[in-house]
């Protein structure tokens, strides 16, 4: 099956990665003799078919998302999740199964619930955003003012047209692109500061567009990140439909106000942990393979790709590699990391805690663009020849993926998680996937397992299990060629 796709063309169209700016080249179809791809053919070969045969990755991920759900930091859901991804990793019989404890930040969200009050009565569909503050317990009662970009403030701080006002960030997000993407990282900055930026101007409150091109009434929540220097005002997310209603009704010259009402506040730091697993190495099992996905998730949905599935991915890679008795040299340590989505907690410990360690890890891969249909990986690392070198070996190893699909590698964005490492000179990878629904389910209710497509979820594992297998287990560490060309495979 491989020699039959392999013949086959690779210059199809490939999808970019969902997330940051990214150079690509497109994977040569051929392998060289005497090339990676050629030392681990037969290997490669092994654990795809295996994986397409038979794995427990739906299972597992149906259990999470069904039985636990959803996992916001510092919850009992995510503390569920900690003691049952230990569990299963026991089970497996993986070596060094572990909870590393790490503090996380807690936030409640309370009821919440917001409403058009003029020109006519109409209930608005919200989510609030992560770590907003609450209102009062009468709520608050404002006119509302659009703002679509930063731009908008030039005129309306000349007329002080904000104070004491709603703020409406309506900045759309562009419709998903195969070749430059879904545009998240530029229209998520409404999200991530928009509260702090309207506090400076002595706005009340701030109301944010879901962070989608596609919506079906449903509002995408996320976190914020206020700036100390100004008031905490609450903040929420509303419909792309609701958004667009209140903008109309502006723009018809209408007076428009809106009733916000949050019970949302912070707790004490709580205990949590990242969970770590290992598949030990044969003859080099100080260095390390992280592959890995973040465990936590919002307190809406299931969290079935974002980050679900990433973790289900990591624990049956080396469940499958362990069945199948394929021990690489390094170490592949599977990391579930805790609090990714508002705090980065999990990757900050651990980088500061394994500090010591650092040097020893090869790379660390991190899945975090939902398991919809492999593409391949990006890279990043601070010396750009190491990752020019890691960048034209890892499309070298993309022949092997032939079987799945056409793949690319990029360089830019690995991970959030992984990010912390990168000053320690680890080489990172994100783990790509086509990205057009993604953000359709992204911080949504609408984040559960009838979303993932069990095909397309073997199909991540093999992807990940094949690579991190070659990369554990091939002479040289990926970005360099020190060692000896030549593998026994």
């Amino acid at each position: 099956m491989l020699s039959r796709v392999l013949i086959a063309s690779f210059l199809l169209a490939f999808v970019s990665p969902v997330f940051g700016e990214t150079k690509s080249e497109p994977v040569e179809p051929t392998i060289e003799h005497g090339s990676i791809a050629a030392q681990y053919q037969g290997a490669a070969t092994k654990i795809i078919d295996a994986v397409m045969a038979k794995n427990q990755a739906y299972e597992r991920l149906e259990y999470l998302c069904t039985r636990i759900g959803h996992r916001l930091s510092g919850s009992n859901g995510l503390t569920k999740a900690i003691n049952w991804a230990v569990s299963v990793m026991v089970k497996d019989g993986q070596e060094n199964v572990r909870p590393e404890r790490v503090m996380v930040p807690a936030w409640f969200r309370g009821a919440e619930n917001a409403l058009i009050t003029h020109p006519r009565a109409q209930p608005l569909t919200i989510l609030g955003l992560g770590g907003s503050v609450g209102t009062s317990g009468k709520g608050i009662t404002a006119a509302v003012v659009v703002v679509e970009h930063e731009d908008d403030f030039l005129w309306l701080d000349e007329e002080e047209k904000v104070r004491g006002k709603i703020v409406l960030y309506n900045n759309k997000m562009p419709e998903y692109d195969p070749e430059t993407g879904s545009g998240y990282g530029t229209t998520v900055r409404f999200r991530s500061k928009g509260a702090s930026m309207a506090a400076a101007r002595h706005a009340v409150a701030v109301l944010v567009r879901s962070v989608t091109a596609n919506s079906l009434n449903t509002p995408h929540t996320g976190a914020l990140r206020y700036d100390d220097k100004y008031p905490k005002i609450p903040a929420a997310a509303i419909t792309t439909e609701d958004a667009e209603l209140i903008a109309r009704l502006i723009k018809q010259g209408e007076a428009v106000s809106v009733h916000l009402s949050m019970n949302a506040r912070m707790l004490p730091d709580a205990a949590s942990a990242n969970v770590v697993g290992e598949l030990h190495g044969s003859t080099n099992p100080e260095e390390i393979v992280i592959i890995s996905g973040h465990l936590d998730s919002w307190d809406v949905g299931q969290g079935a790709h974002d980050d679900g599935g990433g973790c289900i991915i990591a624990i049956e890679a080396i469940n499958v590699l362990r069945k199948l008795n394929m021990i690489p040299r390094r170490t592949i340590r599977v990391v579930l990391w805790t609090n990714e989505e508002n705090g980065l907690r999990g990757g900050k410990a651990y980088a500061r805690e394994h500090e010591a360690e650092l040097p020893n890890h090869v790379v660390a891969i991190e899945s975090d663009s939902g398991v919809f249909h492999p593409t391949g990986y990006s890279v990043e690392n601070e010396d750009p020849e190491k990752q020019e070198i890691g960048a034209r070996q890892l499309r070298d190893i993309m022949r092997l993926l032939a079987p799945l699909g056409p793949m690319k590698i990029t360089t830019g964005h690995s991970g959030a998680d992984v990010g912390p490492m990168r000053q320690g000179g680890v080489m990172l990878m994100g783990h790509r996937v086509e990205g057009s629904k993604y953000f359709d389910y992204h911080h949504t209710a609408a984040d559960t397992i009838d979303k993932v497509d069990p095909e397309e979820l073997s199909k991540n594992v093999a992807s990940l299990a094949t690579v991190a297998y070659i990369l554990a287990d091939m002479p040289d560490r990926l970005g360099t060629t020190s060692r000896k060309e030549g593998a026994t495979h």
